[in-house]
């Protein structure tokens, strides 16, 4: 599609990819590589070069390059080159991709878990032992409890499929 509407999509689609990407911003990801995530989450296609991804999101190509490495080293983005191809291309990196992110995090709980118990051993008793313990504890459960979660959202994503907007009937 061309033309005006097209236009008007392309528009809708960047006002989306700028606000999804200030959340991802407070959440602390660096602003292009949330553009970049937010952009590939929603435009339709399923892979992207570098060049197509700066003409989508109307910067320079040398944006882009930081980015997409980013997301790579985070596991956010997949590179793939195809045979006898010079250009890389991106794509999320799970089709799970928020259940890929979340177990992503559990490496990160267990280090709080080893340094606040580390920390807790250096205090006295008190309400800052007391809160680290129950950080300790916190922790400890959100990482036992984070591979039932990802389980039970795998069974109702199979039970709860998005329907496909183009074959919902007008």
């Amino acid at each position: 599609m061309t033309g005006p509407a097209a236009d008007d999509d392309q528009d809708a689609l960047l006002r989306f990819v700028e606000q999804f990407a200030l959340v991802l911003t407070e959440s602390g990801l660096p602003r292009m590589p949330a553009r970049v995530f937010a952009y590939v989450l929603a435009e339709d296609a399923e892979r992207y070069t570098a060049a197509e991804l700066a003409d989508g999101l109307r910067v320079s190509p040398a944006a882009i390059s930081g980015a997409v490495r980013t997301l790579v080293q985070a596991g956010l983005l997949a590179r793939e080159r195809e045979p006898g191809s010079r250009a890389d291309h991106y794509r999320i990196y799970d089709d799970d991709v928020w259940a890929h992110i979340i177990m992503q995090r559990e490496p990160l709980l267990r280090r709080y878990t080893a340094v606040l118990s580390d920390g807790l051993g250096a205090l006295g008793d008190g309400r800052g032992a007391r809160r680290i313990a129950e950080t300790i504890d916190y922790m400890q459960f959100m990482r036992a409890e984070l591979p039932q979660m990802i389980e039970r959202w795998r069974k109702h994503r199979a039970e709860h499929a998005p329907v496909d907007p183009s074959e919902v009937e007008q």
